[in-house]
Formats: structure tokens, C-alpha cells, sequence
């Protein structure tokens, strides 16, 4: 089975019973409504099925033998790639007890026995729609190249993440959820306070060759879940801006860049291996072209523009 089923025919139902025939008038239900419908008898085909097809929601028997509904749940909301899918709970169970022990373990609702497919679907709406938007907005950021991750703050749990901000902490930190990145997680520990005050703590940045990562605190989503967005920021777009907005050479704009960055001729002509002569000729043709006659002066009209372009450029 593909990792993700095609969602052009619809949303995709997960549903979770130990009696399945139990539930054909719910499936055939879903089923002319228009939802792809999927099937697990136990609580570990669940949690494979839900794995392999990324259900857009999962409507869970709480009573079943071995690996009951509430353990499902709560792994389901552990791991990453599954922990953002609505959970409805199907119970025969009204004891306030069972009820409240649903949503502990990540339900977002429930549902009683005997099923009533209107009521099923009517619930199922609400909690779709919900689901969408936030899938969206995380794709929008993604496609703007801001990716998100959010991390529970108290076991450093990385509840679930974006493909880009995967492929991100892959190439910076090596690491893959659930695990957050060390340098993050005490970043964000260390400003929890500053963040619970509604204070925006510094960003943290982390550098890759030519490539840097810049992260920052978005809001707080739960109790102890905190949405992260990061943004990589890269020399040579830099570069390429800076060639652009001032009509300057592409060595010319390198060394403008590494002015801006606070190296003196010396250095920069070692990192561009050329002479110092060659860098301060550089210069003067800059200063020229920018109408400025200090390199103080340059830097500033030049981080001016790159602020405007590269919000998330940090100097």
C-alpha cells in the first residue's frame, strides 16, 4: 500500500472495531457519502493501517481485546506522522470515567452504542474541517518555505512536523521525530518563561556551510505544546538579491555580503581567495554603484534591502 491513499475521491476513514460486522451500516454510510473507508479488527492492524494510510480521521472502538482503543489512541498521538488525525471514540461505556478517559487519551470526541450513522457523520464534519484547516495552513507554510514542528515541551517530544521542517532537522541536526533536536529543545526550555508571557525569546540559528537555519517561537498550541517555525536562509539567495537590487557583479556582491557580515578586507579575501588589493577595488566599485562613500554606510544600505527581501536574514 502507498504510504499516502490518494485523496482525490475523498476524505479517508479509519474505522476500529473487534466485530466489524457490527458496523456494515456505518461503512456503507460513509461509504455513499463519499469517504474512502478502511477497516482494522485490532488494535495493532490499527496502528499499522493507520501508519501506512494516513487516515484523515479514525472512528475507534474503545473496547476491544489485547490493545484496547485508549492505547491506540495514545500512541497514535505519540508518533509524529499520526499524531494530528481527529479521533472519535465509538463506547458502549457512559460512566463519565470512560468518557473522560477517551479525550485523556486524544480523542477529540465520542460517539455512543448503538451507532447512528447521521450523528457519526454530523461529528465527523466538525472535526474534518478542523483537521483540513490545520493541514492546510501547515502546507501553506511549507510552500512558502516556512516549515513547522511542534514540540511538547516537558519529555521533548516532537509531536508532529511538516515534510520541510523533516527534511530540515534531517540535514542540520540528524535527527527524525519523535526526537527534537537538543539545541532546540533547550532553546525553547530556556525562553518558556519569556514565551508563556507572551514575549518573543531570540531566535535560535543553525549554520551548514553556506546554508543557515533560522527558528523561532510561532505560539503555544496545548498545555505543553509549542508550535516552532523555521526558515532556512541561503548565502547565495543572499548573494543573488544583493547582485540584483544594486546591479553589481557576482564577486561584487559576495564581498559586499561578507561586509555586511562584519569582515574586514583581510578576511574576505582569504574566504574569497583573492588579494586584499583585489578586495578593496571591489569596494570602491561598490561604493560607487550604491552612491555611498563608507563601508559602514554600504553594509547599512545593503542590510536595508536584504531585511526587505530576507526577512529572516540575520547580519
Amino acid at each position: 500500500m502507498s504510504a499516502v491513499l490518494d485523496r482525490a475521491n475523498g476524505d479517508v476513514v479509519l474505522i476500529v472495531d473487534d466485530v466489524p460486522d457490527n458496523l456494515s451500516v456505518l461503512h456503507d454510510a460513509l461509504d455513499e457519502s463519499g469517504y474512502t473507508v478502511l477497516v482494522a479488527t485490532s488494535g495493532e492492524a490499527a496502528l499499522q493501517r493507520a501508519a501506512q494510510a494516513l487516515p484523515d480521521i479514525v472512528l475507534l472502538d474503545a473496547m476491544m481485546p489485547g490493545l484496547d482503543g485508549f492505547e491506540v489512541a495514545r500512541r497514535l498521538k505519540a508518533d509524529p506522522l499520526t499524531a494530528n488525525i481527529p479521533i472519535i471514540f465509538m463506547t458502549g461505556l457512559t460512566d463519565t470515567e470512560h468518557l473522560v478517559a477517551a479525550l485523556e487519551a486524544g480523542g477529540v470526541d465520542y460517539v455512543t452504542k448503538p451507532i447512528k450513522p447521521k450523528e457519526v457523520l454530523a461529528r465527523m464534519t466538525v472535526h474534518l474541517q478542523g483537521a483540513r484547516l490545520a493541514r492546510q495552513t501547515r502546507n501553506a507554510l511549507d510552500a512558502f518555505g516556512y516549515a513547522s514542528i511542534a514540540v511538547r515541551a516537558s519529555d521533548g517530544r516532537l509531536m508532529w512536523q511538516t515534510p520541510l521542517a523533516r527534511d530540515l532537522l534531517a540535514a542540520y541536526y540528524g535527527t527524525s521525530a519523535p526526537a527534537t533536536p537538543g539545541p532546540i529543545l533547550d532553546w525553547l526550555r530556556r525562553h518558556l518563561r519569556e514565551a508563556e508571557s507572551n514575549i518573543e525569546p531570540p531566535r535560535l540559528a543553525a549554520e551548514q556551510g553556506a546554508r543557515r537555519l533560522s527558528i523561532r517561537l510561532h505560539q503555544q498550541t496545548g498545555d505543553d505544546d509549542w508550535l516552532i517555525v523555521m526558515r532556512e536562509v541561503s548565502d547565495a539567495a543572499v548573494i543573488e538579491s544583493m547582485s540584483l537590487a544594486f546591479k553589481l557583479t557576482a564577486r561584487e556582491a559576495q564581498v559586499l555580503y561578507w561586509v555586511v557580515k562584519g569582515k574586514i578586507n583581510r578576511d574576505i579575501a582569504d574566504i574569497l581567495g583573492a588579494s586584499p588589493a583585489t578586495v578593496k577595488k571591489h569596494l570602491e566599485r561598490i561604493f560607487a554603484k550604491l552612491g555611498v562613500e563608507t563601508r559602514t554606510a554600504a553594509a547599512g544600505m545593503a542590510m536595508n534591502r536584504i531585511r526587505r527581501l530576507h526577512p529572516q536574514f540575520e547580519g
